[in-house]
């Protein structure tokens, strides 16, 4: 399996909004709802396609999954000074290739830009009921930073030191 990461533009919104979309039907389906439909529509992801923050992970040119990565998040981390961070959101993987590591490959290609860019961390958050995911994230050394409730949502924020290998 050869991985390729490359910089979604707008031609690729109708794939990065699909994928996206697919998977946010699969947690539905699995009770563990997460993101709302109308929030990865082709109109709402293409001002985060404009601005270079999705990537896309292809196997065989074929997209076997999507990434949000941005250097900012004053939502989710409105405490967190500028600079020296950067954030991973949407992380999403088609069904057909799950269970084969892309995840945890996605997640390492997030902290080799990060580091690229100058970063100390690559941060993100999850739902703080998602046991799983979390053990997930710990699993591959990320570190909880806080719980923190933004707007209705109560979120577990992690870190990783960019320098640290993937466990």
């Amino acid at each position: 399996m050869e991985l390729k990461f490359r910089q979604a533009n707008s031609d690729d919104a109708a794939v990065v909004s699909g994928v996206l979309l697919k998977a946010a039907q699969w947690l539905d389906a699995k009770g563990m709802a997460l993101w709302q439909p109308r929030e990865l529509t082709v109109e709402r992801i293409l001002p985060d396609l404009a601005d270079g923050y999705f990537h896309i992970a292809e196997i065989g040119g074929e997209t076997a999954g999507v990434l949000r990565f941005t250097l900012s998040d004053p939502f989710f981390w409105p405490d967190l000074p500028e600079g020296g961070s950067a954030f991973i959101h949407r992380l999403a993987v088609r069904r057909k290739f799950a269970g084969q590591g892309i995840a945890r490959a996605m997640i390492a290609f997030a902290k080799d830009r990060a580091a690229s860019l100058g970063g100390k961390h690559l941060r993100l958050d999850c739902a703080s009921d998602r046991e799983r995911l979390r053990a997930f994230y710990e699993g591959l050394g990320f570190q909880h930073h806080s719980d923190f409730q933004a707007g209705p949502w109560h979120v577990s924020r992690y870190m990783l030191e960019v320098g640290h290998d993937l466990d």
